[in-house]
């Protein structure tokens, strides 16, 4: 299996990227578990880190309280965006090989995102196809580089799977002036 080169800025641009994503569907949680601040936490971690802090116990530790409060979610779109705040921490990461499944380090959180905002809104497909297009307006030329030096998202994982080969794909379609 071959390595992708990742440098440490390459990282902070995915999760600053995924925690953009992650941030627009805390409320949701915070609505459902007022008194739980674990997936805020987490994108507060991801944003630590992306603007130049160190990779470290913390940030793993608040991915992994993340995980922990979509468990005591009352509703299926607070734990979907409690999951897009632990893959917010969780981009930081990223492991450099070209494998398919590492695709959601990059992507998750949007996916996440948009998979709770339809939720919200009686599972209407259309909402999270606005949350995949402001998430694409979000990324950077980096992001979508380090992105296509990965293979394509893989198949299956659902409607979450469905949202991220979406990001993915419109993603890859890209193209910055140098």
């Amino acid at each position: 299996m071959s390595e992708i080169v990742l440098s440490k800025q390459d990282l902070r641009e995915v999760t600053a990227f995924a925690a953009t994503c992650a941030e627009v569907v805390l409320a949701l949680f915070e609505a459902d578990q007022p008194g739980d601040s674990r997936p805020r936490d987490a994108v507060s971690a991801a944003w630590e880190f992306a603007r130049g802090g160190e990779r470290g116990k913390s940030l793993r530790e608040t991915a992994s309280a993340a995980l922990k409060a979509a468990k005591c979610a009352d509703t299926a779109a607070a734990r979907e965006a409690a999951w897009a705040a632990m893959s917010a921490a969780g981009a930081a990461y990223l492991h450099p090989l070209a494998k398919a499944t590492q695709v959601k380090h990059i992507l998750g959180a949007g996916a996440y995102a948009a998979r709770a905002a339809e939720l919200v809104a009686d599972d209407d497909p259309s909402v999270g196809a606005r949350l995949v297009e402001q998430a694409v307006h979000r990324a950077t030329p980096t992001v979508v580089d380090v992105l296509k030096r990965f293979p394509a998202a893989p198949s299956g994982g659902g409607r979450v799977g469905e949202l991220t080969r979406m990001l993915d794909a419109d993603l890859r379609s890209l193209t910055f002036a140098k």
